[in-house]
């Protein structure tokens, strides 16, 4: 009894309770007892009170529960790393062992565009035939010949059409794609004859460059930087060997990577500014070009993170031959939640999709590498332009004459995002995107162009007279070095939370965190005498 404070009746508890408890309001409810009509004010009020405390509450947790995150912006200034640039030469090897084949191809193109069009195209291609120097891909030049054939079952052919809403009449350009079976086909068809005619020639130079080993060595065979790179500056100090690494693209050709790892001190950036970013003259000749897979001439350019491979076909720009170009950069930062705020991945461990690519994780490596696994289980083997997964081979109608049937409608499905790629492939928790801004001028000059001419002979060994022609300058430059970092914050934290539901409780009754502890005690209280009274009950039956 020293312990635990006992009461007659539920209504002294009750009374006690009103006249000492700090939530406001409880009192008018003993003191208007001999007020009936008061009395039932102030209980309906109470009531109100909690009915309406209660239903904020509600509001408050389905907000949390819903995870709602809110963007913040800040801007930092401080040094910090040049990004990665890689370059491209837009002029894809010619090897050996497919050289031949690619000679076909053309002849093949230049009779489609003179059945499409009736225009003979065979002075220009044979023009680029004669002066191609194959790369051979063995330094003992023991490889054997392929047994891989052109397929002619792919012709370009012209569709007539009509538009349904004009009535006007006009043709379509394509090729068919049939099952294994034969019995369901479809046209790959455009409006255009020159996509269409690029597209044609692509899936048949897949075909041919599936002939290559799937581990290319071209590191005795590869041109030499200083044929690609005439000058390389940065930061008003001569670029190093170590400075690149050097790749080669099935349709970009040879490409050099500058600063990849992003770990050398040498590539900080401690001021902002044209003379202090990163300055290449380049060749931008087109002797090898193969001139029905790309269009383009010129150097193609990315800017892009460390350890990224870089989806050039996806985020490069072309800069021009006889231009001097120059690319200001502004590095933005994104920071995301993830978990139950958005899906995104630290560093794609979590992702179920297996990466082909051996650098770290990005939206594009995922979805790339997701539509290669799918290819490989759907359609049997790989497209070319990605790396293959283990124990699998990349497609060639000759071994795998549907794979193009096959490829098309999964590409269209992935497009469609009908494909579970997107899903799961998460967004990167953080990553940094950087906004280019470009100008260009004619370089070099008319008066000048002698003695850069002059120069570039003398330290490289140039030999041109094609008149700017076949030459690039560009510089690429941070703009500023201050940075604007996104990050995603809980719009209601278990903080913010809490003490919202402090400021609602305190503005139905006025009271504090003790208030509800005195609710509790009362509960307890109310528990305590009822089992004493149910106790009391049951030993006077008992007696």
């Amino acid at each position: 009894e020293g312990l635990i404070e006992f009461y007659d009746s539920f209504k002294d508890m009750f009374e006690f309770f009103c006249k000492n408890t700090t939530i406001h309001g409880t009192i008018r409810l003993v003191c208007s007892d001999s007020n009936r009509m008061k009395t039932a004010f102030w209980t309906l009020l109470l009531l109100a009170s909690f009915g309406m405390l209660y239903w904020q509450f509600a509001l408050m947790f389905s907000q949390y529960w819903a995870y709602p995150a809110v963007l913040t912006m800040s801007m930092h200034s401080e040094p910090k790393m040049f990004p990665a640039i890689t370059i491209c030469n837009l002029d894809p090897y010619r090897f050996e062992l497919v050289s031949e084949h690619l000679v076909q191809l053309d002849q093949m193109a230049e009779e489609s565009i003179a059945f499409l069009y009736g225009s003979n195209t065979s002075a220009s291609l044979s023009h680029v035939n004669e002066n191609t120097q194959a790369k051979d891909l063995s330094s003992s030049g023991n490889l054997s010949r392929s047994s891989f054939k052109l397929s002619q079952n792919f012709s370009l052919l012209r569709m007539p059409d009509r538009d349904n809403r004009s009535g006007k009449k006009y043709s379509k350009v394509g090729f068919r794609l049939c099952n294994a079976t034969g019995q369901n086909c479809f046209y790959k068809t455009y409006s255009s004859g020159m996509d269409a005619l690029l597209e044609w020639y692509r899936f048949h130079y897949m075909n041919i460059m599936s002939q290559l080993p799937v581990v290319i060595n071209i590191s005795d065979h590869e041109e030499q930087i200083e044929d690609m790179v005439y000058s390389c500056q940065y930061d008003g100090e001569p670029c190093r060997r170590s400075d690149y690494i050097h790749f080669h693209h099935p349709v970009f050709g040879s490409c050099y990577t500058f600063n990849s790892k992003g770990t050398d001190s040498f590539w900080t950036a401690t001021k902002p500014g044209i003379p202090y970013g990163l300055s290449l003259i380049l060749r931008a000749e087109q002797k090898d070009h193969i001139p029905l897979l790309a269009t383009v001439a010129g150097v193609k350019v990315m800017i892009h993170n460390h350890n990224q491979t870089p989806f050039l076909e996806h985020e490069g720009f072309d800069v021009r031959p006889g231009i001097a170009t120059t690319i200001g950069i502004q590095q933005d930062e994104v920071n995301r939640l993830g978990g139950n705020y958005g899906k995104c991945t630290t560093n794609g461990n979590d992702v179920n999709v297996k990466l082909l690519y051996n650098n770290s994780y990005t939206l594009q490596a995922c979805l790339h590498s997701c539509f290669q696994h799918i290819m490989v289980s759907k359609c049997g083997c790989g497209y070319y332009y990605y790396p293959l997964p283990p124990d699998a081979e990349y497609c060639d109608y000759n071994k795998h004459p549907a794979w193009g049937h096959c490829f098309y409608q999964l590409y269209s499905r992935l497009r469609n995002h009908h494909l579970n790629c997107f899903d799961q492939c998460p967004k990167p928790c953080r990553e940094s995107l950087y906004k280019v801004s470009a100008g260009t001028a004619k370089w070099p000059s008319v008066k000048s162009q002698d003695w850069v001419r002059q120069a570039l002979r003398h330290q490289n060994g140039y030999n041109s007279t094609s008149n700017r022609l076949d030459i690039a300058k560009v510089t690429i430059f941070y703009q500023q070095l201050n940075y604007k970092s996104v990050n995603e914050s809980p719009l209601l934290s278990v903080n913010l939370l809490l003490s919202s539901m402090g400021s609602q409780w305190s503005l139905w009754f006025g009271s504090s965190v003790l208030s509800v502890v005195e609710m509790l005690e009362l509960l307890v209280d109310m528990l305590v005498l009822s089992l004493l009274f149910c106790f009391q009950r049951c030993r006077a039956k008992q007696t």
